[in-house]
């Protein structure tokens, strides 16, 4: 026992000071939020539309348009653009309540993220939320950065955030994957199984609107087809930072601090 006390005071405090400190480093190949600068944009280009693997962005009046539920990130836009009128930024925010909210249009870079859950909502779960985790189909990417928070330098837990095992138990759903035909039955029982009130998350490009298999026979492109979404959380994978900051800003924690065990 001295020597696990001694082993653990030798190792220090590992876990992340956000969002009562700044958040922690993100690598440079990191790409967040994208930004469109229109007034570049060349007249009847139509580059990035082409590059596009997920038919992402949309032009209108020769405004590019880019979806973030559909974007995987992957870049290939901004370097089929021959005036670099869309870059990725490194703003991890992301999460968006509605749908509509995940379309970028020009210079909205710094849109501010609210996305705090209704006051009777917050009620209920603003200190404790436990969510069941279902991969309707994925590739486990998205499911592997979610399981990052559970530890000890991400420490999910010290905001009342728990995965549970049963959905009965559960106050929500966190959903990965496109919801495969295979996973729907499976899902609307789960979605069925949690006590009311209660509340979905999707987290992935794929859980948001289909990914890569947009339209595929045997995805249903993302969960809002199948049961009502609450939060998104675009990205392919979305970055764990990306995931924990839309949690607690969902929870209207962002500026609060942890609670303490």
């Amino acid at each position: 026992m001295l020597k696990v006390t001694l082993a653990r005071l030798r190792q220090g405090h590992h876990t992340f000071k956000y969002p009562d400190g700044p958040p922690p480093q993100l690598p440079d190949r990191f790409l967040g939020r994208p930004t469109i600068d229109a007034a570049q944009c060349p007249a009847d280009c139509n580059a990035c539309v082409r590059a596009c693997p997920t038919s992402a962005i949309t032009v209108k009046d020769n405004q590019p348009v880019i979806d973030m539920g559909k974007c995987l990130f992957c870049a290939d836009c901004a370097k089929a653009c021959p005036q670099q009128t869309i870059k990725f930024s490194d703003n991890y925010c992301l999460a968006a309540r509605r749908r509509q909210e995940l379309l970028v249009a020009d210079n909205q870079a710094a849109r501010r993220c609210d996305v705090a859950m209704d006051k009777n909502l917050k009620k209920l779960f603003g200190r404790s939320l436990k969510l069941r985790q279902v991969s309707a189909g994925g590739c486990n990417a998205c499911e592997a950065d979610t399981n990052v928070l559970n530890t000890l330098a991400w420490d999910l837990g010290r905001f009342g955030i728990q995965f549970v095992a049963s959905p009965r138990h559960a106050d929500g759903l966190l959903i990965t994957g496109p919801v495969t035909q295979n996973m729907l039955l499976a899902l609307k029982k789960t979605y069925d199984a949690i006590p009311e009130p209660r509340i979905v998350i999707a987290v992935g490009a794929c859980a948001v609107s289909g990914g890569p298999y947009i339209d595929h026979e045997q995805a249903n492109n993302g969960t809002d087809a199948v049961v009502p979404v609450d939060l998104y959380i675009p990205g392919c994978p979305p970055h764990p930072l990306t995931i924990l900051d839309g949690l607690i800003r969902f929870l209207g924690r962002s500026d609060a601090k942890a609670i303490k065990s």
